[in-house]
């Protein structure tokens, strides 16, 4: 009997013991690895095509399109490639940088200028219409500007300035969701009691604008600026429509011009591949510039609040 009565309890101590509850640092550790994974391959994704197109800038015409690396070439292709883009057509590629300051730093700024005056009057102004307004803008923000361009043109050529640089710029100057998100950024952090006292003390309306509202919507223009900026630097199917003199085109249609002579000029695909790799140098120190000043203006809001 005693015998069989201790069989369960040593098969009871066969069994394997359960196993112990993860820890909490365990499961925040293996909550995170999917979303960093995911993160990880969004990056690569995005970065893949960069770290090509420095490898292809590197590469004599010869290995361009015989070589298919990541791998950057070390026979001399870079130098050589950046001195016939310098010296293509007496330096136009200069001019085209130019004119594609001109256009996407004169626009961005001007539409950052327009967008924080209408999107504070839509957050803190009560008008009759105001709605109709503000569902207007909504419909704007959702029609793509490419079918807005013929219009554009032929609204601007009946004013006799079609194929200038304010053909390009004025177009510019108004964006729908640059307004939108001037309005949103209004609303949240310019205070009604601010512009009380503004006006209690006298102020004006355009000086409570500039220099109490303005202030405190810096970070959110900042970021209107940046993305209009972006933007009118990759535009190409504006100045296409707008531009019929080469010497007034920006980058974008300056390397298509570029590449319309490559059935003549093999090598010119090197210059474009050489060019593109320049044109994403000032993206990317205007982020860097401008990332500071998002930092700074949170601190400096955080300890003024």
């Amino acid at each position: 009997m005693s015998a069989v009565t201790d069989r369960p309890a040593a098969a009871q101590s066969l069994r394997p013991a359960p196993a112990a509850p993860a820890k909490p640092r365990e499961r925040r550790v293996r909550a995170a690895f999917w979303p960093s994974a995911v993160l990880l391959i969004g990056a690569i994704y995005c970065f893949v095509p960069v770290f090509w197109l420095f490898a292809a800038a590197t590469k004599t015409p010869g290995e361009l399109f015989t070589t298919f690396t990541l791998l950057p070439s070390f026979n001399g292709g870079f130098e050589a490639n950046l001195q016939r883009l310098f010296a293509f057509n007496d330096g136009e590629f200069f001019r085209w940088s130019a004119n594609s300051l001109i256009y996407a730093g004169g626009g961005a700024l001007l539409s950052t200028l327009v967008s924080a005056a209408a999107g504070y009057g839509l957050a803190k102004y009560e008008f009759k219409g105001k709605a109709f307004v503000f569902n207007f803008l909504l419909i704007g923000v959702l029609i793509p500007g490419v079918i807005l361009a013929v219009p554009q043109y032929l609204l601007l050529s009946e004013v006799g300035i079609a194929g200038t640089m304010w053909s390009v710029l004025l177009p510019s100057m108004i964006s729908p969701f640059s307004i939108y998100l001037a309005r949103i950024y209004a609303t949240a952090v310019v205070s009604d009691e601010l512009l009380e006292a503004g006006r209690l003390d006298g102020a004006g309306e355009f000086r409570i604008f500039r220099s109490v509202a303005l202030a405190p919507m810096v970070p959110g223009l900042i970021t209107i600026f940046l993305l209009q900026f972006v933007g009118i630097w990759n535009n190409f199917l504006l100045p296409y429509i707008m531009l019929s003199r080469q010497e007034l085109y920006p980058l974008t249609l300056g390397f298509n011009a570029m590449m319309n002579q490559g059935t003549d000029q093999p090598n010119v695909y090197n210059l474009v591949i050489m060019g593109c790799l320049l044109a994403i140098v000032p993206l990317v120190l205007l982020f860097l510039f401008l990332q500071r000043y998002w930092r700074l203006d949170l601190v400096s809001g955080s300890v003024k609040g």
